[in-house]
């Protein structure tokens, strides 16, 4: 903690000239700041997603199994006046010294570039997006403990970047006593004081919380979010974790891979758990030159996953399933499975770039990932009744989009399934038959009874037909409404 403390006072004497010369700057540099931060965060709790992303981006040790969990209290635990608290708090490693020279900074990050998992650290000032519902976010981590405050410093003209020692208001003491006194602290814990108008936002974000926000992250497997009540009756728990990845298939003849994912939800009125399984295809695609942009030059195949739920989606904050930058935008597609790609964001991260020639070429890919991904499920299932395929057109997207790009895409995945065999047929035998669609039909309730009373009666109607149209397999018509596809 010393080495810490040290570390803040070179900080605020080399860098915020505190205890010499004001820079004549530093009132033009704050109101910049505060621009910025209010520009590319045009919503209260865009926060959320950028404290899931700082999450993601930390690094954990190999014994730990890395989470991230949000606690607010209707208390004030920082002496500041605010209604409610916030606490996040995760399980990484700790900030480093570099990590508290970036967060002190404007633009400046330690996660510049790409890694495996996409682009990370491209605005540096995720942590800003806190002052939108805090005046004075606190960090506790790894001997540090700091503070901020968006008003400027009075020793320098300067807010939101300028660190501040904290001795008290809060202390461990009072941290732990919300996360509770027999439960070891995290490494690392950020305390939130609310803006009065921004806590029912917060509040609401939090119970929204989709589960499917862990599908994509390569780390993070568990995301708690409770209330902290003084009489325990009242608190509330939401968790949600992936609880297992299972059925590896690798497909080197198209460079996929398919798995599924279960994730599990945990609620306090739920007597129980509730899971919910995805069927997920990854699929690489070669970067075409015409899709090519500067920020993304070096890259040479984009990665397109995407994730089928299996049954029924857990309702906790449930919205239609959209596009992911690894994170959720705030895109509806009207499609009935979720499009993950590294694509590039509008600068508050609500949407992709519908104009950007890099998103253009992974929506063009998107149509041959979903066909491989949709045969291999109906085709591949060789050993399954034709009864458990009924469910698997629900994925086909029907639904007309409010985004002409997406209606493309709709229309093109459509013009690859109708020329494929895919459809299965009754055959009345252990076989199973595929065909065209425009080579199925549809045979009225009344001439299904005729056909039950003539099997009853040992009529052979192997390789059954109709007017040179083969006839769509009775589950689709006696089984759970997936025949409306």
């Amino acid at each position: 903690m010393e080495e810490a403390r040290e570390h803040i006072k070179d900080i605020r004497r080399t860098k915020f000239s505190i205890g010499g010369t004001l820079n004549p700057l530093t009132e033009d540099l704050h109101q910049a700041v505060k621009n910025l931060s209010a520009e590319l965060y045009a919503k209260d709790v865009h926060f959320l997603m950028e404290l899931i992303q700082n999450a993601e981006d930390n690094d954990y040790a190999e014994s730990v199994d890395p989470s991230l969990e949000f606690i607010i209290v209707s208390e004030d635990i920082t002496a500041t006046g605010a209604p409610a608290t916030l606490l996040i708090f995760n399980n990484e490693k700790g900030f480093s010294s570099k990590n508290i020279d970036s967060i002190c900074s404007v633009g400046r990050s330690t996660k510049k570039g790409y890694r495996k998992r996409g682009y990370i650290g491209e605005k540096g000032i995720g942590f800003k997006s806190v002052f939108l519902v805090t005046s004075r976010p606190y960090i506790f981590s790894n001997g540090y403990q700091i503070r901020f405050n968006e008003e400027p410093c009075p020793h320098c003209n300067l807010g939101y970047i300028v660190p501040e020692w904290v001795e008290e208001n809060p202390t461990f003491s009072d941290i732990q006593q919300i996360y509770g006194s027999t439960t070891t602290l995290p490494m690392t814990t950020i305390v939130i004081p609310l803006k009065p108008d921004k806590v029912k936002a917060v509040k609401q974000q939090l119970s929204s919380i989709h589960p499917e926000v862990l599908l994509f992250l390569s780390k993070i497997k568990r995301l708690s979010v409770r209330e902290h009540n003084e009489d325990p009756r009242l608190n509330t728990v939401s968790a949600i974790a992936i609880t297992s990845e299972t059925d590896l298939v690798t497909r080197k003849n198209m460079d996929a891979d398919s798995y599924t994912l279960h994730l599990s939800a945990e609620e306090k009125d739920q007597a129980s758990d509730r899971e919910c399984s995805y069927y997920m295809w990854k699929q690489k695609f070669p970067v075409r030159q015409e899709n090519r942009v500067e920020r993304r030059m070096e890259v040479e195949e984009l990665v397109i996953t995407l994730a089928f739920p299996v049954g029924a989606r857990l309702h906790m904050g449930m919205t239609s399933p959209g596009i992911y930058a690894f994170l959720p935008t705030e895109m509806v597609t009207n499609f009935p499975f979720i499009i993950q790609a590294d694509f590039l964001l509008a600068s508050s991260r609500e949407t992709i770039l519908l104009d950007s020639k890099w998103n253009q070429g992974i929506l063009d890919c998107v149509p041959s990932a979903f066909f491989n991904a949709f045969v291999s499920l109906v085709r591949n299932s060789v050993n399954a009744p034709v009864s458990s395929l009924v469910p698997m057109f629900r994925f086909i997207p029907v639904d007309h989009s409010s985004y002409q790009v997406l209606n493309t895409v709709r229309q093109s995945i459509k013009a690859k399934l109708v020329e494929e065999n895919i459809v299965p047929s009754e055959s009345y035998s252990q076989q199973k038959f595929f065909h065209k669609p425009c080579e199925v039909g549809r045979l009225m309730p009344d001439f299904w009874r005729i056909l039950d009373q003539a099997r009853e009666q040992k009529v052979n109607l192997h390789n059954l037909s109709s007017h040179g149209m083969y006839i769509l397999s009775s589950s689709f018509d006696l089984g759970s409404g997936a025949s409306q596809q």
